[in-house]
């Protein structure tokens, strides 16, 4: 019987090793032809299944989803959107990026920008 809570109680505890990961989702909406229009705004929500950002961003006006990756360096996550071919025309984009990362992290750099994060409490 011992053997048996001793076997349950190393399944439980290897299960629960997760390795670190970021992963993200996007959603992209036109909001200007031009670029001087943007306004430069950055909102952070928390929830259970990570965080959510939202802001403008000036992007080539074929940009998709599948230009925009995230990856993990220590205490960061760096998202970066790839840039657009030379003479290409830029759009306004609202962009709302949904992050879920392990272990968490406090520090995320969007292209040139960096931000401190402290998410709040859940």
């Amino acid at each position: 019987m011992n053997k048996l809570i001793v076997l349950i109680a190393i399944c439980c505890v290897m299960s629960c090793a997760r390795k670190p990961f970021v992963e993200h989702k996007v959603k992209l909406e036109k909001v200007a032809d031009d670029c001087k229009e943007q306004q430069s705004y950055f909102r952070m929500i928390s929830n259970f299944g990570g965080e959510r950002y939202e802001f403008e961003k000036c992007l080539p006006a074929d940009f998709n989803k599948d230009q925009l990756t995230t990856e993990r360096k220590g205490d960061t996550v760096i998202v970066s959107f790839k840039k657009g071919t030379t003479g290409s025309t830029n759009k306004v984009y609202h962009v709302t990026l949904d992050i879920d990362s392990y272990p968490a992290y406090h520090v995320m750099t969007i292209d040139e920008d960096t931000y401190s994060i402290s998410p709040q409490e859940k």
